[in-house]
């Protein structure tokens, strides 16, 4: 293995962590302000950060038509993404929200990218999509239909049919503009947005509060958004999507971990099995044709 790989992959690894902790700065963060103030200085934060990535870059920026609407398209669903995850952990729990979210898109993407393009699935898709629903079961406890529409994992679900969106549209945007200015202008677009939305909810609040508002904000910003989704770009770029994207199955094991670590929330049997047999169905899922 190359010296450079070798680096790549360690750099993945500190991704999938700082991704994995996203969701208990976020939990943290549903304690403080409310959901269209931390909504606004999340997007705002992220695009002050994006602002010496932009330089070390130093790559033209264009924009045609079309990354304008992959532009739009993406800021939009970002939003809708951010705020059903804040309902979500707000009445859930961290670890279980992320496992669900993780493992339920690309087992949706899978679904939508199949529909869209018309491919036919093989026995072993079928057989991987069978235990990816049954993970499914598994980890949203659907003993009844009422239990799920009442709590909080509707809106986990929701996030990962969003995301599933966001996935397909960053994989044709690449035609039109280059990943890291999409993700920049989609946090712009998303930081003007919010700040219509929420101008008038006493923005500045958040300067009342303490240090550990401030670390979640700044990690759930920067630390878990900026850098873990640039170095993500750059591996996958040197090692190509297959291997970066398997690296994805660490997200929720991070996640789980520094839930229990820092928020003290028990790991559920249920969100155990159900994420393992999910994951293993999104392996082959991704391996056969994504």
């Amino acid at each position: 293995m190359k010296n450079e790989d070798k680096t790549y992959k360690y750099l993945l690894l500190l991704a999938m962590l700082l991704w994995g902790g996203g969701w208990t700065a976020l939990k943290i963060l549903t304690y403080t302000q409310a959901m269209e103030v931390i909504v606004f200085w999340r997007f705002f934060l992220m695009s002050l950060s994006f602002i010496p990535i932009l330089y070390f870059f130093k790559k033209p920026i264009t924009l045609n038509k079309g990354a304008l609407v992959y532009i739009g398209s993406g800021a939009v669903l970002n939003i809708l993404f951010m705020v059903f995850a804040f309902i979500g952990i707000y009445s859930g729990l961290a670890g279980s929200g992320s496992v669900i979210i993780t493992t339920f898109s690309p087992i949706l993407t899978f679904i939508l990218f199949a529909f869209l393009y018309k491919k036919h699935l093989t026995s072993v898709q079928y057989i991987a999509l069978f235990l990816g629903l049954t993970g499914g079961f598994i980890l949203l406890e659907l003993e009844n239909i009422s239990q799920f529409l009442n709590g909080s994992n509707i809106y986990f679900l929701l996030c990962a049919l969003i995301w599933a969106g966001v996935t397909l549209l960053s994989q044709h945007s690449a035609k039109h503009i280059h990943p890291i200015h999409y993700s920049f202008f989609i946090s712009l677009i998303a930081t003007i947005a919010s700040f219509m939305y929420a101008y008038d909810s006493n923005l500045l609040s958040v300067f009342d509060e303490e240090l550990e508002f401030w670390v979640s904000l700044v990690y759930l910003a920067i630390l878990g958004q900026t850098i873990a989704t640039t170095i993500f770009f750059m591996a996958s770029s040197k090692l190509g999507s297959q291997t970066t994207s398997s690296f994805m199955f660490l997200v929720p094991v991070f996640a789980l971990l520094s839930a229990w670590l820092i928020l003290d929330e028990q790991i559920e049997t249920h969100i155990i099995i159900g994420g393992c047999i999910s994951m293993f169905a999104v392996y082959y899922l991704n391996k056969k044709l994504l």
